[in-house]
């Protein structure tokens, strides 16, 4: 095999097309990854992880490729960005507030997607259709447009009483998915939170919670050639050579003969990509 690039790996960029398409990032080095598929590929961990913020060493990668200290003070990495509901902005103790400024104030969407059946889930509008494609979601229909994360992530609270916010990775890597009707379900969901909506309207404004009833379902399209009848996880830090004929790429996964692998979870090891 031929060495092709290497360096601190990244998330995979990703371009809604007919089959998306995706590029391999290590630092500033990218490779069409796409025309692998259905290649032998081999990718091979150097055994350095360099933080993605500050570029110190380090043994661990906490939260996607941070140490350990950015892991603690970055606002990126604060409990909230995970539960957005728990922001606590408003009671001074932002790890940045300026970042939450720009970040976090700005209009979000509440949408429903499918990667392994219905969920619910949360985006800035400047990671659509981004988001939908790192979940590996086959459908996806936004639903409402909120002015603020915070408010999104109540919101999804509400629907998350009802249906799942999150995916079962192993079953969309099977391909065992099968289309949905978004619009109906999103019908059903608003009839069934009618009152918790409503309160949520009187409590943040009409304005605030803007209904999508125009919005369109997104169909999304893999490149996949096989998926696999069984899932077995490959990892860096038990395997630091990962290599076989790569079968397809969804989300963020690689999918190969031997096995899949998550590579946004190893954000900044330093990795050589051979094909």
């Amino acid at each position: 095999m031929q060495l092709i690039a290497q360096g601190p790996l990244q998330k995979m960029p990703a371009e809604l097309a007919t089959e998306v398409k995706y590029r391999l990032q290590l630092g500033d080095q990218s490779v069409d990854l796409n025309s692998y598929v259905g290649q032998s590929i081999r990718l091979a961990y150097q055994g350095q992880i360099h933080c993605t913020h500050c570029g110190r060493k380090t043994n661990k990668s906490f939260a996607q490729g941070y140490c350990y200290p950015c892991f603690k003070k970055l606002p990126q990495c604060d409990l909230c960005i995970m539960s957005p509901e728990k922001c606590h902005f408003d009671q001074g103790t932002c790890r940045d507030p300026d970042w939450g400024e720009q970040f976090c104030f700005q209009s979000h969407y509440v949408y429903l997607a499918n990667s392994s059946g219905i969920k619910v889930g949360i985006t800035r509008g400047t990671q659509v259709p981004t988001r939908w494609i790192d979940q590996g979601a086959i459908q996806a229909l936004p639903i409402l447009r909120v002015e603020t994360r915070f408010q999104s992530g109540v919101v999804e609270r509400v629907f998350g009483e009802h249906i799942t916010d999150r995916t079962n990775w192993r079953a969309m890597l099977k391909g065992q998915v099968d289309p949905l009707d978004l619009v109906a379900e999103r019908e059903r969901l608003f009839e069934l939170c009618r009152s918790e909506l409503t309160e949520l309207e009187n409590r943040f404004g009409l304005q605030a919670l803007q209904r999508l009833p125009d919005a369109e379902v997104l169909e999304l399209n893999y490149p996949v050639l096989n998926y696999p009848a069984k899932i077995s996880s490959l990892n860096f830090d038990k395997t630091p050579v990962v290599e076989g004929v790569l079968q397809g790429i969804k989300g963020q996964y690689l999918i190969l003969d031997t096995g899949v692998i998550n590579l946004r979870k190893f954000t900044a090891y330093e990795v050589q990509f051979s094909g």
